[in-house]
């Protein structure tokens, strides 16, 4: 069905992804690239000139050091990528980068502030250019 999918995991909650990594293995074609993607909350100027330098930079890599450890797990076609930012604008960001057929995307029970806010998962089915497949 798809060649390039991606998989954004939220490492904070990552009891998720084993999930979304098997429904992602049941759309893809064969050959396909599954892409696990981690996006580093950024932090404000204001606040990150009060932080040691590197802080960013280390929790990136321990992030990229993770989901290699994840990809591994699984096997053979995952690939990893990290990024800084705010967590919707990284995926839709990664996902136009790797022309991604397809975002395999989890969602929780929405909270108050989902309804003021919205969510991650909400803004990507939002603005994505692609499809989105929104696991519970």
């Amino acid at each position: 069905m798809y060649d390039t999918i991606l998989v954004p995991v939220d490492l904070a909650d990552s009891g998720k992804a084993p999930a979304m990594i098997a429904a992602a293995r049941k759309m893809a074609n064969d050959g396909a690239r599954i892409v696990l993607v981690h996006i580093v909350q950024d932090i404000p100027t204001f606040v990150a000139a009060e932080l040691p330098g590197g802080v960013m930079e280390k929790t990136q890599n321990e992030a990229r050091k993770t989901l290699e450890a994840m990809a591994s797990e699984y096997g053979a076609g995952i690939e990893v990528d990290v990024g800084i930012g705010q967590p919707a604008s990284g995926i839709l960001a990664v996902a136009k980068e790797r022309q991604a057929d397809v975002i395999v995307i989890a969602s929780h029970k929405p909270g108050l502030q989902d309804y003021l806010l919205g969510s991650t998962a909400g803004r990507v089915v939002r603005h994505a250019t692609c499809s989105v497949h929104v696991m519970r």
